[in-house]
């Protein structure tokens, strides 16, 4: 890989700024161009604990997933907001196939350790990452190594492969319009956000018929979820929703009953049939491009974000 380029990276969501991160850890010089940044990109709204969730191709999303599970654990500033968390999947069946069967610290739930109406639950560790913590960390490291934002609502690529040796294309949703991809859609997610009154674990619930059902502790609040919501764009809160949330969630943890309510947010994952992690040549100029990631951006992002740098070759 030549080194020193001057590189574009379209998009400022943790897939975008992790891309930047790592160009510039290789040498080269970075200007992200974007629409918007953190606390206005769909990263935002995270949830945000390791977890693979509507994403594919399975075999590659092992893969990214396990190496974004070891670049999160080489994180050891405070301030980024990496939380090392318990965490239990609640079940119906017995475990087969999961994600949390490979993870450290795996083991079958007792008992006990199930709410009422579960029979199987598996237990493993997890990364939470605080993400307004998270986001400004990841932003600051770009700035302070030089990096350049840049406000470009953009069109098509075109532009970019004008000004640049090298173009990285993480504009998750609005890849629809960018280059025309039509297979990308909107899954929305509401969540609820409420105070931390003693809640360490996340609890999740992913089989569920009423709906995928989390409880993700932070530092000073917990976040309650969630929708899935195939090709919805609504990003107003649905009152009815919230309430539905929250009496999911309180079934899971009794605790929550007395916890105060502090908002509710509504993200819009980009999903697409497969995350796409591909060169092409436009122009002459190479064109990563890295979007698609569903409900699992932050799960993904570093695992992603070095394939896609690796595959910058001159």
């Amino acid at each position: 890989m030549t080194m020193g380029l001057n590189v574009i990276v379209i998009g400022c969501g943790v897939s975008g700024l992790s891309c930047a991160r790592l160009l510039q850890d290789a040498g080269h010089r970075v200007t992200i161009w974007a629409q918007r940044w953190s606390p206005h990109t769909t990263s935002d709204v995270a949830a945000a604990f390791w977890y693979p969730y509507k994403v594919f191709p399975a075999e590659k999303v092992a893969t990214w997933a396990r190496d974004s599970f070891v670049a999160f654990a080489a994180i050891r500033d405070p301030d980024a907001g990496v939380l090392t968390t318990p965490a239990i999947e609640l079940l119906h069946s017995p475990p087969e196939g999961l994600w949390s069967l490979e993870m450290p610290g795996s083991r079958p739930a007792r008992p006990d350790e199930l709410p009422p109406g579960y029979e199987y639950g598996q237990i493993f560790d997890s990364y939470v990452i605080e993400i307004p913590r998270y986001m400004p960390w990841l932003h600051r490291a770009f700035i302070a190594a030089g990096g350049v934002i840049q406000e470009h609502p953009l069109q098509s690529i075109d532009r970019a492969v004008q000004h640049a040796d090298a173009v990285f294309h993480c504009s998750g949703l609005s890849a629809r319009e960018l280059i025309g991809d039509t297979s990308v859609h909107a899954l929305r997610g509401q969540l609820v956000r409420v105070k931390n009154n003693g809640i360490n674990r996340v609890i999740m619930d992913e089989q569920s018929e009423a709906a995928i059902s989390y409880v993700v502790p932070r530092s000073e609040d917990v976040i309650l979820g969630g929708t899935s919501d195939e090709h919805d764009e609504e990003l107003l809160a649905d009152p009815a929703t919230t309430s539905a949330i929250l009496d999911r969630c309180i079934a899971l943890e009794p605790r929550l009953r007395d916890a105060e309510i502090l908002g509710t947010q509504v993200g819009l994952r980009p999903c697409r049939p497969e995350v796409r992690v591909e060169l092409e040549t436009v122009a002459g100029v190479p064109v990563i491009h890295n979007y698609g990631h569903g409900g699992a951006g932050i799960t993904l992002s570093w695992g992603c974000a070095s394939e896609a740098v690796g595959l910058l070759r001159f």
